[in-house]
């Protein structure tokens, strides 16, 4: 009988909300597959759990995936996680449950911790409907998408390092009305968190009187 694939979310900065569930199914797991071995070690450091690592990022050969297959073929239970969050947000997680699916493998998912859905929580606009991009582009692409988030009437979520917020919002700022409205969740659930809202040039003006530094979640609220 094959074994299962778990799917866990991991904390996005405060390890208070890693779940009691989530710490019982890495501590039962024969073998937790993760983005980065080191980040995992120290997490399971944290939770005194001791559990052989695979690192399956997204250069990772597809033979990584295959062995991982076969191990749940026969039989052992898998973990995967990412760095940080909900995995199959922006991971390689959803490869390796494709791959499950279509060998019918038991797939479970263990919730906790999204930045996309912490941000959600907090910006105050209507969410019923919005459109998740992830990272903006670093080149080809980009000004297309800000156009498309300026002429969509619904809210648009997307990525952001601390490398490229002021350009992204210097470049944002051309395309959108001047009353509309965003939110910008920076370091979420960690010491410096910090949220801001408003037009953008009232919010880069917040951001430049604050940090720059982090990692940020935007949100460009609904016309």
């Amino acid at each position: 009988m094959s074994g299962t694939l778990f799917v866990v979310a991991t904390p996005i900065g405060n390890l208070e909300d890693f779940t009691q569930r989530a710490a019982r199914v890495l501590s039962e797991v024969d073998l937790i597959a993760c983005e980065d071995t080191r980040v995992t070690s120290k997490l399971l450091a944290h939770l005194k759990v001791r559990k052989p690592l695979v690192s399956l990022h997204e250069h990772s050969q597809p033979r990584i995936i295959e062995n991982l297959l076969l191990r749940l073929r026969q039989g052992e239970s898998i973990a995967y996680t990412s760095d940080a969050g909900t995995p199959g947000v922006n991971d390689p997680g959803g490869k390796l449950v494709e791959a499950c699916f279509e060998k019918g493998i038991k797939v479970e998912p263990i919730p906790g911790p999204s930045a996309l859905t912490a941000a959600i929580s907090v910006c105050g606009f209507p969410m019923d409907e919005f459109t998740y991009v992830g990272f903006i582009p670093h080149k080809k692409g980009r000004e297309k998408m800000f156009r498309e988030m300026s002429e969509r009437k619904t809210s648009t979520v997307f990525f952001e390092s601390t490398h490229r917020i002021e350009k992204t919002l210097a470049q944002l700022s051309k395309h959108l009305a001047a009353s509309r409205l965003i939110f910008i969740g920076r370091e979420l659930t960690k010491m410096h968190e910090t949220l801001y809202r408003g037009t953008i040039d009232e919010v880069q003006k917040q951001l430049q009187a604050t940090s720059t530094k982090g990692e940020f979640v935007i949100i460009v609220g609904p016309v």
